[in-house]
């Protein structure tokens, strides 16, 4: 089998536009180039096709890898039979792979082993053989000093013979069908935990029993987690009797005077060896699945908040609110850089209000304040009234932001590297100012899983998050393009091609000669060559570029054709861009050349219309009800708005103004069943919900969006 059959058995896309896309990346094109500019070659396929290819063919780089050491292995140990070479080399599942290695597997010694030592296999074979031979007769010649009677030689036997049941492909094959169909997950409480103040949030398993098919992802995390930390037992189980009729099938040929030593052997080979095995297996596989899931929705979730709408260029005056603290207040000109910083105590207990009202508008005023960023944390709701009383000489906006991980970034060496000579509160409230002018240069510079948008984030394979929520950044980045003389390294280094070291030195480059005037200046750039180039050009943006097309999304290999397309219609490149009237007469057949086809060409018209267009919306003003402050103002049947800020499988969490956030699950989403919550809201989504449940000794608060 070819890596393109391979691969083709898992995507629903045709083999000749595999064979491109694995050629592409196989000459270290990134996802986002070949996605954007080689539509052509690959038939239009999007950033998750290419990347499922590409997850596909590491599997089967992964496979040929493992069958190789394998097929090494069993060969020094003198027993690769042209038969069992075959089979390998033909196989391509991997779980398959491993079950032919099985018996050559180095493992500690077995029961069977020994019982070899003693000389015991040929009796094992003829056991397996079911003839009609005298067995305990037969097994008198077996006694040694080793072996002491008939009991201990029948014993040994039917030990080998367990193993030999263990290591059959089909039997293993078989059982796992039945434990994908039936498994049950049953969980215990561990009885010396089950007052733990700490088990109580998982007593719901202190005696749970369902169908592992059935479990939703959320739920086998939360009783894995339970294992983990010693609250509960899990076992995966099927029927045993069912289990030993399957094997019965496959390994009884008639009854004989073996019979009776073959069902002794089966049951002992499932009880010792293949329940243990497969049980875990099937376990893992669920995880798998489930950590897949999960991954997902954060994925999801971080995707959404990196492409929430920003302010734009404006001057911002943020707040980290607090009490007894004060409030941190910094002012940020219309790139983000710190102008001045105050703390002022309109809170209790020190209520200095008037003189807080003053400064922030001396504030407002001497900056050229044009919106005010408020963090969504302790002392939010206060902080926002407060301002709100405040009159302003000219209008200006509040906005409640969300502050998650803003205080892992002020801690962080980024944060040190931009604000050396200020503390932590300082860089949090840059932070929350940034990240209202753009959520997605801000966040990039904070781990991704320090911001909360998962579910189980710590439970899942921490690589395999790694991988799904960085291909998200970069994703999110080049989908939107970067300003070069304004982005930071960390946010350069996400654009495609470039990476943490190229980053490094775009930024020293600007920072020896001056803003960037036109892309070419980027071969400058220490060690970024033509590669880097390529992949990297478009994604960058130059406002006032020497070239227009710089500000666009147009790839440098195009701009060509675009001087011809404006040369036809007598006009200049400025005079085409911006201009629906004109590019709508381009007709793009006319323009096809061996490197840029169609679809490439249909892009670049679409992209002449609103060059270096923002994907993005804009930002909106979000008002919480003023009534409602803390959960004591919570009740049942208020109509409230409110803010999605998390996503899960079971639902979504809402911020009404309060400092609990308010569940709406799945089931009250809408109308009629909903099989996916990001089909009815999406993350900072403003929603209007009513209240069903206050629990204010729990702290928690259930909502419904069916009004």
């Amino acid at each position: 089998m070819t890596n393109i059959q391979f691969i083709s058995k898992y995507v629903v896309i045709a083999a000749i536009n595999i064979q491109k896309t694995v050629q592409l990346l196989a000459e270290d094109c990134t996802i986002p180039f070949i996605s954007r500019y080689r539509k052509d070659t690959t038939g239009n396929l999007d950033e998750v096709q290419i990347e499922n290819i590409a997850k596909f063919q590491k599997e089967f780089e992964t496979i040929v890898k493992r069958k190789v050491a394998i097929l090494k292995s069993i060969e020094e140990q003198n027993a690769l039979s042209p038969e069992l070479k075959s089979k390998i080399e033909n196989s391509f599942d991997l779980q398959e792979v491993e079950d032919f290695y099985l018996p050559f597997k180095k493992k500690k010694k077995t029961r069977a082993d020994v019982a070899r030592e003693y000389g015991l296999e040929p009796l094992a074979t003829i056991i397996i053989a079911q003839g009609n031979d005298d067995i305990d007769f037969i097994s008198t010649k077996y006694l040694n000093k080793n072996v002491a009677n008939e009991d201990a030689a029948l014993q040994g036997a039917r030990d080998i013979v367990a193993e030999w049941i263990n290591e059959n492909i089909y039997v293993r094959k078989q059982l796992r069908r039945l434990y994908q169909r039936k498994a049950s997950i049953t969980t215990k409480v561990v009885k010396s935990k089950k007052d733990d103040e700490n088990a109580q949030k998982f007593n719901q398993y202190f005696e749970w029993t369902e169908p592992l098919i059935k479990t939703p992802p959320h739920r086998l995390l939360a009783m894995l987690r339970a294992e983990n930390e010693g609250f509960v037992k899990m076992k995966i189980e099927v029927d045993t009797e069912e289990a030993y009729d399957l094997i019965d099938e496959i390994v009884l040929k008639k009854q004989s005077n073996s019979t009776s030593h073959m069902q002794l052997a089966i049951e002992d080979s499932f009880k010792r060896l293949l329940n243990p095995a497969i049980s875990n297996e099937s376990l893992q596989e669920a995880k798998v699945k489930a950590d897949a899931n999960s991954i997902q929705v954060f994925a999801n979730n971080l995707g959404q908040l990196l492409l929430a709408p920003p302010l734009g260029e404006k001057r911002i005056l943020a707040i980290d609110p607090g009490f007894r603290s004060g409030c941190k207040i910094v002012c940020l000109d219309e790139k983000g850089d710190l102008l001045y910083n105050e703390t002022i105590y309109p809170h209790a207990p020190q209520k200095e209000e008037v003189m807080a009202m003053k400064k922030i508008r001396s504030m407002v005023n001497s900056y050229k304040i044009d919106a005010i960023s408020i963090g969504n944390g302790t002392a939010s709701r206060e902080t926002e009234f407060f301002i709100k009383k405040i009159a302003f000489d000219k209008p200006v906006q509040v906005f409640i932001v969300s502050e998650a991980g803003a205080s892992v970034y002020s801690a962080s060496k980024i944060a040190r590297d931009e604000f050396p000579n200020y503390d932590v509160t300082v860089r949090g409230s840059v932070s929350i100012g940034r990240r209202l002018s753009d959520p997605l240069a801000e966040l990039v510079k904070i781990d991704p899983k320090a911001i909360g948008v998962g579910q189980y984030q710590h439970d899942v394979d921490q690589s395999k998050l790694k991988e799904e929520l960085d291909n998200t950044v970069i994703r999110c980045v080049n989908s939107v393009g970067i300003n070069i003389n304004t982005a930071s390294k960390h946010l350069l280094s996400y654009v495609s091609g470039i990476g943490e070291k190229l980053a490094e030195n775009i930024v020293q480059y600007r920072s020896d000669n001056g803003p960037f005037t036109d892309r070419k200046q980027l071969k400058k750039v220490p060690r970024l060559g033509e590669k880097a180039y390529q992949q990297g050009v478009a994604f960058i943006r130059i406002s006032n570029a020497k070239n227009p097309l710089d500000n666009s999304a147009v790839h440098p290999e195009a701009y060509g054709i675009v001087e011809k397309m404006a040369k036809d219609l007598k006009l200049t490149v400025n005079d085409l861009i911006a201009n629906p009237q004109k590019t709508a007469l381009i007709k793009p057949e006319n323009y096809i050349t061996s490197e840029i086809g169609l679809l490439t060409l249909k892009d670049i018209i679409k992209e002449l219309e609103k060059p270096g267009l923002d994907p993005r919306k804009s930002a909106k003003v979000f008002e919480f009800d003023p009534n409602v402050k803390s959960i004591k103002d919570v009740k049942s049947g208020m109509i409230l708005p409110g803010i999605v800020n998390n996503i899960t499988n079971f639902g979504c969490f809402v911020d009404i103004g309060v400092k609990e956030s308010g569940l709406v699950h799945i089931s009250q989403l809408k109308a009629g069943f909903v099989s996916d919550v990001n089909e009815v809201v999406k993350l900072h989504q403003h929603v209007q919900v009513k209240v069903t449940e206050v629990d204010e000794d729990r702290k928690r608060i259930q909502l419904t969006m069916i009004i």
